[in-house]
């Protein structure tokens, strides 16, 4: 009954992070519509989708993230902690109980993300719409993978994924 608490809390916590950012940054987005949008816009809207599709959705969550997650939900079913069960979406994302250099990496990739969301604010619209399309473009495209993998572990057969404990 607790791993099941637990992995509910993680899968729901974690989806309700990715799914905020896409509402809020969606939001954002379509504000760039108001605006009259020239080709090289419209250019940039698709470069931005493209790059986002490819190097965040796919490479960043299809490919390493989103098996990573499940993984660590599947794991956490059965090797709950007082400590996993409070923060499980933290543990699913990797912020702990994790190998060093996973948890090093993930430190780093935050503080890098939040780098470029400050820079980001900085542009003015329809630009950051523009990027803000991009990037709910790869949020989707990772949530998506997210629920696809979970389910993969908890439903499927052979999940071979990796939770990278230490």
């Amino acid at each position: 009954m607790l791993g099941f608490i637990a992995v509910s809390w993680g899968f729901l916590g974690l989806t309700f992070i990715l799914g905020n950012a896409i509402v809020r940054l969606g939001a954002i987005g379509l504000e760039s519509f108001a605006y009259p949008l020239a080709w090289h816009h419209w250019l940039g809207l698709v470069v931005c989708v493209a790059f986002m599709g490819v190097f965040e959705g796919y490479r960043g969550f299809q490919q390493a993230y989103s098996p990573r997650v499940a993984a660590r939900l599947l794991f956490l079913k059965d090797n709950v902690t007082p400590l996993r069960l409070i923060l499980a979406p933290l543990f699913c994302m990797g912020f702990f109980d994790i190998r060093r250099r996973r948890m090093i990496v993930t430190y780093c990739l935050l503080a890098g993300i939040l780098v470029m969301v400050q820079l980001v604010h900085l542009l003015d619209q329809p630009w950051r719409g523009i990027v803000d399309i991009g990037v709910v473009f790869g949020l989707a495209w990772g949530l998506a993978s997210i629920v696809a993998f979970v389910w993969q572990a908890f439903f499927g057969e052979g999940f071979r994924h990796s939770p990278e404990m230490p």
